[in-house]
């Protein structure tokens, strides 16, 4: 049924290396943001929130918004590239689970190492998984954002709200803008 075996670290698809931090960009206003979601439940709304608020607020542009096929599996090489080749910045969400946060993060030093700021989304329940995905990929002080868990409960409106708290972190993290 199935051919090969999947390393839920992801090193068996890219190897980890020595930590890095992608430069900051100096200013959000035209920065081409990419937007992807890992499936969870609200994944797609919270960072479509998140999304329009940093394009009326700081002027980016949402160029590209994706969807993992699975979301404890590491991004792709394909999607990756394609990322990389339409986004100064990505937003990578919503760690709601052990797998997803863990794999968000994997995601997120992955674009980081590709020169590629990313803001990381987790909810605060999984802190310590992601932080261990963290620590696997060599990068054990990678900044992942907490939000309260679930989120996969919320109604449209509280997700609104949680896309406006998340809001000023996600451009500190991508940004020189907000610190």
């Amino acid at each position: 049924m199935f051919d090969r075996i999947l390393d839920p670290t992801g090193l068996s698809v890219r190897p980890a290396g020595a930590a890095s931090d992608a430069r900051r960009l100096p200013s959000l206003a035209g920065a081409r943001v990419g937007l992807l979601d890992n499936t969870k439940q609200n994944a797609a709304l919270l960072l479509a929130e998140i999304g329009e608020l940093m394009a009326s607020r700081y002027g980016a542009v949402v160029t590209i918004r994706r969807t993992k096929e699975m979301f404890a599996l590491p991004v792709d090489e394909p999607l990756l590239s394609e990322m990389k080749a339409a986004c100064d910045v990505v937003v990578v969400g919503v760690g709601d689970c052990g797998s997803c946060s863990a794999s968000a993060v994997a995601d997120g030093i992955t674009f980081e190492r590709e020169g590629i700021p990313a803001a990381v989304i987790c909810s605060d329940a999984f802190a310590v998984t992601a932080r261990a995905m963290a620590e696997v990929h060599g990068d054990a002080d990678f900044d992942f954002l907490m939000t309260p868990h679930p989120v996969a409960v919320l109604n449209p409106e509280q997700v609104a709200v949680r896309a406006g708290e998340l809001l000023d972190v996600v451009v500190a993290r991508v940004s020189e803008e907000g610190r």
